[in-house]
């Protein structure tokens, strides 16, 4: 649909993205693209190859803009035209021919012929004056000699270029890895624009997660092509993946619109979700009727601490009932958080049995916020104060839903419990323990600060501090204009967020604990350690930067620890692979360090980690952001910007978000969260893999309210839309199941481990459709490309095979999954792989029982 970013956006969303845009290729025009066109994004990724390249059937890619250092290199050695592997455990069964333009994506000088241009015009006719065709044909083989070295001059297209490149029968040069970061300039690194608009970057992959999810109730409930649907969501979605779009490189209106049309992608999609639920829950197991359920609201605004039915059903006598959706193919225990506004609650699942439950007071910034953005979002402020966020675990079926009800208990043995609360200020101990389960961290007393990192159950134990600081925006002087702007980071001096008071307020209960800190009027967060899991979830908020002292801020925060870990850390590509980074260090040419800090900047859409001997500390996000490790044992993310000036890279305005309301505007606050986890050395994938794939499709809450009795009114209180006792592998993921119309549904499976990623989860893995779909007959499966429009065995007989210089029997070592057996159906995922079907059903054995959990 787009020329999408490659820093930014997630991989699910550049498939999403990619197959709306070839399906309407073939839909109106019959034809199967063989080329990929990336000439303006800001660097290029490992996941461009290999997924978004080989995988869907492209001979060849095509870019302009790579480090002004590796062109330079590049053109002096005639290396601009490389086989590019972009995934280590694909390697040569995906790599891709990619051409790197010589100078940058516009002709050489003297050709453009733009309205304004100053090129000269070819006149051709002796008769009349100027007449200039051998001067401009002398020209125009110059600048072809000057960048090929001869000349056959014919109208072309990237097409038949890779035809003549295949034909020459030469061997290229490898490039593994990826092209970042990307600088044109000794002190313009584009590496703001990985954090840049992170509302955005966060509305962006919050509705992302919410699309896979409604498209699976979408199938379950059966496609109405007259809506409600998805489709205007997909469409949203999809623009939102250009490379100035989720980048935050726009100007502030078109970020406007880009939100407002995922807005109304987002209000359509709502009401399929809320009519699916309806109807899963009303399916009848037995002839007893019961009433059945009509309204189902949901809560985009939950993540302020805002969600009408939770707050206002209790006070009216009746009873919330939640329906918890999981998107995920294996089971989810959680905890869910919702507003609540008495502390007379109990909590029931669908049997009745009341489970644990914990109530926990908000915390002034979390208050303000909410006020604050649910007037800008609806127009007037909450009706009432928010007394409790309510806390309690769920159990959820894999692709499917558990229900759960809360309600006023008539016993107070049955009430949640009221989180005990502890203030450092005045404490005696020198160190303060947070954590009920496995997991402890330790702050010290006197400063407030985190200090220790304790798993009993592993037996790591490390020193780990957090701290928060921001770099001012260079403003560029008279021997370099350079600013720091929506693209270019170029910080001008570092400087720490100190806590104006070192008191910190702790929450202690039976599900998780919370550490309150307020670091400064616009910097606060809560560090949650639930009982359960053993990693800790810190909540930042930040914002309004202040601007008014004329300098523009880069908020960062920084885990410190004493690992050793020589000057190497790994950030993911897309989601997906992890590449290994080195501080000061390029692969492929001999890096001149001009610029320290931004030169060392990655993107990271999944997570960072680092290790050493012993240990590896791992850090997820939960949308993209910038990051590094610029000294030893320390991770840094880049949270928020503000800036004053303009970097003079196309899009003219400042990046300077602010909010209005009324007449009074100020900065834009940023809400968002960090998962921090510390292992031995080589355990940290299982928990960076799964709980990755849980931050992207988190569950899905809807909730309704019943008459007061707490017997659930449903005549199906659980559903899991595949075989009961069945969950994908630990290692594979259901990427996409949607109805594709012509009755076929469209199937995406993911490996989500790389070779020698992890010593149990890097092998092949099965998948059973049987039992991803054990209410209908499968009647034919059929492996597509990963854009699903061309079959994969037509695909593969088509692929032009590259030499490579230096080649060596490396072909043989890729694993892939092999065909899949009509009858058994079972598909094999190798790592890394993914895999796309077109699944076929007989409508005349379709099994109309949904079974009973």
């Amino acid at each position: 649909m787009c020329m999408h970013d490659e820093a930014t956006p997630h991989y699910i969303d550049l498939i999403d993205q990619t197959t709306l845009g070839h399906q309407f290729i073939k839909d109106e025009f019959g034809k199967i693209p063989r080329v990929g066109w990336q000439i303006d994004p800001f660097g290029h990724s490992a996941v461009q190859a290999y997924l978004l390249g080989a995988e869907l059937g492209f001979d060849s890619l095509f870019f302009a803009r790579i480090d002004y250092q590796d062109r330079a290199k590049r053109l002096k050695e005639k290396t601009l035209e490389v086989v590019w592997q972009g995934s280590r455990s694909l390697g040569s069964s995906s790599q891709i021919f990619t051409g790197i333009f010589p100078r940058h994506y516009d002709p050489p000088d003297g050709f453009t012929f733009e309205i304004n241009d100053v090129s000269q015009p070819i006149q051709d006719d002796i008769l009349l004056f100027d007449y200039n065709v051998e001067e401009r044909v002398n020209d125009f083989v110059s600048a072809a000699l000057a960048q090929d070295g001869r000349v056959n001059a014919l109208y072309s297209t990237p097409s038949i270029y890779t035809d003549a490149k295949y034909a020459a029968n030469e061997q290229w040069p490898l490039k593994t890895d990826d092209f970042f970061p990307y600088a044109d300039h000794p002190n313009a690194y584009w590496t703001g624009y990985f954090t840049s608009r992170p509302a955005l970057k966060g509305y962006v992959r919050v509705m992302s997660g919410y699309y896979q999810a409604a498209r699976q109730l979408e199938f379950f409930k059966g496609r109405n092509e007259s809506g409600p649907n998805t489709d205007a969501l997909a469409d949203a979605l999809a623009l939102a993946q250009h490379h100035d779009a989720v980048s935050g490189t726009e100007r502030q209106h078109v970020a406007a619109d880009y939100a407002k049309r995922i807005s109304i992608g987002y209000a359509e999609a709502e009401g399929l979700v809320a009519s699916a639920l309806a109807l899963l829950v009303n399916q009848r197991s037995n002839s007893h009727m019961i009433n059945s359920v009509t309204g189902f609201q949901q809560c985009p605004l939950l993540n302020i601490s805002y969600c009408p039915p939770s707050e206002a059903t209790l006070s009216n006598g009746k009873s919330l009932v939640i329906v918890v959706y999981n998107p995920l193919a294996w089971k989810r225990e959680e905890v869910i958080r919702i507003p609540v506004s008495t502390s007379e609650v109990s909590v029931q699942d669908s049997s009745g049995k009341v489970i644990e439950s914990q109530l926990l007071p908000l915390s002034n910034i979390t208050l303000s916020v909410r006020k604050k953005y649910v007037k800008a979002y609806i127009g007037t402020a909450p009706a009432e104060e928010l007394k409790y966020l309510l806390a309690f675990s769920v159990s959820v079926p894999p692709i499917g839903f558990s229900t759960y009800i809360v309600s006023k208990p008539k016993q107070t043995s049955r009430i949640s419990t009221i989180s005990k609360e502890f203030r450092s200020e005045g404490s005696t101990n020198n160190s303060i323990e947070v954590g009920q389960g496995n997991l402890k961290l330790l702050y010290s007393a006197d400063e407030g600060k985190l200090t220790h990192y304790v798993n009993s159950r592993n037996q790591v134990t490390a020193s780990v501090e957090q701290s928060y600081g921001f770099y001012s925006g260079y403003i560029g002087d008279d021997k370099d204009s350079q600013a720091s702007g929506a693209y270019v980071f170029r910080p001008n001096g570092s400087f720490p967020i100190k806590s104006d008071q070192a008191s910190l307020t702790v929450l202690r209960g039976p599900i998780l604990d919370e550490v309150h800190q307020q670091l400064n009027p616009w910097v606060s967060q809560i560090t949650r350690i639930y009982k359960e899991k053993e990693h800790a979830e810190v909540e930042f908020t930040i914002g309004p930067i202040p601007a008014d002292d004329g300098i523009g801020k880069e908020v960062i925060t920084q885990f410190s620890t004493t690992m050793k870990t020589d000057k190497t850390f790994y950030t993911d590509s897309n989601g997906r692979d992890f590449i290994k980074r080195i501080r000061d260090f390029r692969t492929d040419w001999d890096l001149e360090v001009h610029q320290p800090i931004a030169g060392n900047y990655y993107p990271v859409n999944l997570g960072i980690y680092m290790q050493d001997s012993s240990t590896e500390l791992s850090v997820l996000v939960d949308r993209s952001v910038g990051g590094s490790s610029l000294v030893d044992g320390q991770i840094e993310l880049m949270l928020h910007r503000r800036l004053l000036h303009d970097d003079a890279r196309g899009v003219g305005e400042t990046l300077n978000e602010t909010v209005c309301i009324a007449d009074k505007c100020e900065g834009l606050t940023i809400q968002g969260k960090l998962y921090l986890r510390i292992d031995r050395k080589g355990e940290g994938a299982k928990w960076r893999r799964t709980v990755g794939q849980e931050l992207y499709s988190p569950l899905l809450l809807a909730f309704t309210e019943q008459d007061g009795d707490n017997q659930l009114h449903f005549q199906q209180p659980t559903f899991s839309g595949i075989d009961s006792s069945y969950s994908l592998p630990n290692n594979t993921a259901l990427l996409t199941l949607q109805e594709f119309g012509n009755g076929k549904v469209l199937l995406r499976l993911a490996h989500l481990y790389e070779v020698g990623e992890d010593k149990d989860y890097s092998v092949t893995a099965n998948v059973e459709l049987k039992k991803l779909f054990p209410n209908k007959k499968i009647s034919k499966v059929t492996e597509m490309s990963l854009s699903a429009n061309q079959e994969r065995a037509e695909m593969e007989k088509k692929k032009l095979i590259w030499k490579v210089e230096g080649d060596s029997n490396e072909k043989s070592k890729v694993v892939r999954g092999g065909p899949v057996d009509p009858t058994k159906l079972v598909v094999e995922l190798a790592p890394m792989e993914i895999r796309t079907f077109f699944v076929d059903f007989n409508p005349l054995q379709e099994v109309h029982t949904q079974k009973i959990m």
